[in-house]
Order: structure tokens, then C-alpha cells, then sequence
């Protein structure tokens, strides 16, 4: 498996694990909706909560969360609409973003809830 797929799979644990401590009910992971996947499909509450989780080994390259552009955000809103039409979901949407780091030997999380909203085109 290629290196930064499989560092990225471990992320994406981490963030779940996260998630559940905090007492999110996990509905689905790595859903895709043609090209475009959303990492983490959770319901926390009475919110449905879009996680986008990024990983990183080398703090010395741009943030995690410095990777979710304008264009990634777009791509992410469009699956979410997707996912909520298919499943018929009335509960207000929430995108987070989940940085994790795996930096000499430590895990650093940063959860950033509402990180972003979907941008009228």
C-alpha cells in the first residue's frame, strides 16, 4: 500500500476514535458520490456532521487543514447535499475538520467544529 494512502487510513482511525470518545454515532465512512468522497459521515446531537480529516507526518509542510481549499470544500458540500437527498436527512449540517498530525512518535488532533459553510454559487 502506498505510504501516504496507508498514513492517511490511520488518520482517518484516529479521528474516529476521536469522534466516538466525544460521543459521535458514526453513519458512514469514505462515501462516495462519483470522484468526490466525504471522510467521515457522523450524527452528533441532532446535527449531521461532515468530517473532512486530514493527516499529515511532517509538521514542517502546510497544516492539515490548510488542504481544505475552496475547491475541496465545494467538492465536499456537493457529496454531502447528495448523501442527505438519497437518504431523506432533515437535521442541520455541520462540516468539521479533523487535523491529525503523527509527529516523532506523538498524535496531535485538532478538531475544528463549523470549520467552514457551503458558499452560495
Amino acid at each position: 500500500m502506498d505510504k501516504d494512502v496507508s498514513v492517511g487510513k490511520e488518520g482517518e482511525k484516529v479521528a474516529e476514535n476521536h469522534l466516538v470518545e466525544k460521543g459521535y454515532q458514526i453513519l458512514e465512512r469514505n462515501w462516495r458520490f462519483g470522484k468526490k468522497e466525504l471522510d467521515l459521515i457522523a450524527r452528533y446531537g441532532d446535527k449531521l456532521v461532515i468530517i473532512e480529516v486530514k493527516t499529515r507526518t511532517n509538521p514542517e509542510f502546510e497544516q492539515p487543514k490548510e488542504a481544505v481549499t475552496f475547491k475541496k470544500q465545494r467538492n465536499i458540500v456537493d457529496a454531502a447535499n447528495a448523501y442527505i437527498q438519497k437518504n431523506n436527512i432533515l437535521l442541520e449540517t455541520q462540516f468539521d475538520i479533523i487535523s491529525v498530525l503523527f509527529n516523532n512518535g506523538k498524535t496531535e488532533i485538532e478538531h475544528i467544529s463549523d470549520a467552514f459553510y457551503p458558499l452560495v454559487r
